[in-house]
């Protein structure tokens, strides 16, 4: 065959033409809805055939054993995951933003949430006129790909192309980005293109070349991205969030388990032309690959995210070593270098990996990097799922979140983090029995290294992912944010974000570090050219102490506490100054 062709059923007019990709086995019917399996026409390890269909009409794959399975490029499922999917019809929504291009990359403000712990598709959509209010301009969807159960968080989708059904329906979800756009916000999605989930996944029973068994990931054989029919799978996939939802951007997750790593400016690449309107592609990288940021690959990728300015943070502020923080034993020299350069490790043997990790960044934009204090991933793999408002003091966090949302970055808030949700993330999943048994035994075990759970008894207080509970305790509860101590949580991020908004985010293009030095056992000095000329200066100290500071040049427009008379940042205090070009 010239070309491959599209994966999935296509709608046109009162019938569909549908595609599989089956190399292992030697023939596939297609059953709509209770039929009559018909044969499909086989070439080249793909099997086509055209039927009336409409949409809404159920259909199955029939393999040679008798076994139904469901479209791999399902975009809905009837049911569950293992049931028929439904056939689509991408153009049924009536867009309303017919205009709208996107915004620049330089204006993110990312908020990250859980579709399900805000009520699915419709859900957000009541909640976007309050995170614009906020001050935020993006909204990024942790995976949506239909998983099996009602519950999940998202990275055991086993059908990449169906939006979930405990979410809402394709059309809900369109009707969700189309509100979005009205209020001016982007709409970005969680893709997960390294692994399938572990129930569902049925390309193992008539695709086996799909999957390379001499490459293995923690989630069993890796995805063969040197077979030009998978690479076709994921660049449709990606494509059709793009083009048919007109979702914004896409964050790609842990790409360092997708192999061979060429596929990734491949994709960028393939989706740059392909897409009908400018998009932000941002990956997730354990490696810290600045390659993959600059040079051929510049426009390629704008960002990836800055896991090591995460840690840094999180050390300061809660004093916690164990696990992957054990690599930040010197969090101010360490948090100066990522202030200055994005990445902390960039190429020295990191104690945690025990081995070297990270390119050089020196020299790139700081827009090349999502920074954040809290996300899905910091929250969620922690035993118990606690916040940073459950662990760290008051006073230096708010510190944490001045320096968050003030400098030039890209800066990320996780659902409930603004207005200090105590509210655990936990992690969860609504698998099968047998599974169920396997996924809480081998959580209760990743935290035995960890002192805190040597005890057995103690592990066996760690949430069942798969009981109901554990999902409910991981929904924050909106009301919360009017209370006695968050309402001033709520009102320190809006007033930050609207500096951010006045100040900072006007001067992000064309800006360059101007160096960052620590000033202490837990204080940095940092400052940024700004690309009109201006100086942004910023002084955090997350001490008990007070030390010893150059004064700032310029204009402070922004101090977590009133500072005093001299050279002096006070503890945990956050200073920012604009010197102006005169």
């Amino acid at each position: 065959m010239t070309h491959t062709p599209l994966f999935g059923a296509i709608l046109s007019d009162d019938e569909a033409q549908f595609s599989l990709w089956a190399p292992s086995v030697p023939t596939v019917s297609l059953q709509i809805d209770q039929g009559e399996p018909m044969p499909m026409r086989a070439q080249d390890g793909w099997f086509t055939a055209t039927a009336p269909a409409s949409a809404g009409t159920a259909y199955s794959f029939v393999l040679p054993d008798g076994t139904r399975v469901p479209d791999p490029a399902s975009r809905a499922q009837e049911d569950d995951v293992h049931g028929p999917s439904l056939v689509v019809d991408p153009a049924a929504h009536a867009w309303r933003t017919t205009d709208w291009r996107n915004r620049p990359w330089h204006e993110a403000v990312i908020y990250e949430l859980h579709p399900g712990a805000f009520g699915g598709f419709n859900g957000i959509r009541a909640q976007l006129a309050r995170l614009r209010a906020l001050g935020v301009t993006a909204v990024e969807l942790m995976p949506i790909a239909d998983f099996p159960g009602k519950h999940n968080w998202g990275y055991d989708g086993v059908l990449p192309f169906a939006p979930d059904r405990a979410y809402g329906t394709p059309d809900e979800l369109k009707a969700l980005v189309d509100a979005a756009h009205a209020e001016g916000l982007m709409m970005f999605l969680d893709v997960v293109y390294n692994h399938f989930g572990p129930d569902g996944a049925y390309l193992h029973a008539y695709a086996k070349a799909f999957f390379d068994e001499g490459v293995h990931t923690p989630w069993g054989a890796a995805i063969d991205f040197k077979k030009p029919e998978v690479c076709a799978f994921f660049t449709q996939n990606a494509l059709m969030w793009l083009n048919e939802y007109r979702f914004d951007g896409l964050r790609f997750d842990a790409v360092h388990a997708i192999s061979p790593p060429e596929f990734l400016p491949q994709l960028a690449a393939a989706i740059r032309e392909g897409a009908e309107r400018p998009v932000h592609l941002v990956l997730e990288h354990e490696g810290n690959k600045s390659s993959l940021l600059r040079g051929p690959e510049a426009k390629l990728f704008d960002a990836q995210w800055a896991d090591d300015w995460h840690h840094c943070l999180h050390v300061l502020l809660t004093g916690e070593k164990e696990g992957y923080y054990e690599s930040f034993a010197d969090p101010a020299e360490q948090l100066a270098t990522a202030l200055a350069e994005g990445f902390v490790f960039q190429g020295q043997i990191s104690p945690h990996h025990g081995t070297p990790r990270g390119e050089p960044s020196a020299g790139l934009a700081p827009t090349a990097f999502v920074i954040c204090l809290q996300n899905h991933d910091q929250i969620g793999n922690r035993a118990m799922g606690e916040r940073l408002a459950a662990l760290a003091d008051p006073q230096a966090l708010a510190a944490a979140t001045a320096l968050l949302l003030l400098s030039p970055f890209i800066p990320l808030l996780f659902m409930g983090e603004e207005w200090g949700s105590r509210t655990p993330f936990l992690f969860f999943t609504d698998h099968n029995e047998q599974l169920a048994d396997l996924v809480r035994e081998g959580r209760r075990r990743e935290f035995a290294h960890f002192a805190a759970f040597h005890d057995e008894s103690r592990r066996a207080q760690i949430p069942d992912p798969n009981a109901g509970s554990t999902f409910q305790a991981s929904v924050p509860e909106l009301s919360e944010a009017s209370r006695e101590g968050h309402a001033s949580v709520l009102d320190l991020h809006q007033r930050l974000l609207a500096l951010r908004h006045e100040h900072i985010i006007p001067g992000i293009p064309g800006c360059r570090s101007a160096g960052a030095h620590a000033i202490g056992p837990q204080a940095v000095r940092a400052a940024w050219s700004l690309g009109g000329g201006d100086t942004l200066t910023i002084g955090v100290n997350f001490g008990e102490s007070s030390v010893d500071i150059e004064a700032f040049p310029g204009e402070i427009i922004f101090s977590t506490t009133p500072l005093p008379a001299g050279g002096a940042l006070p503890p945990r205090c956050t200073v920012a100054a604009l010197a102006r070009r005169s």
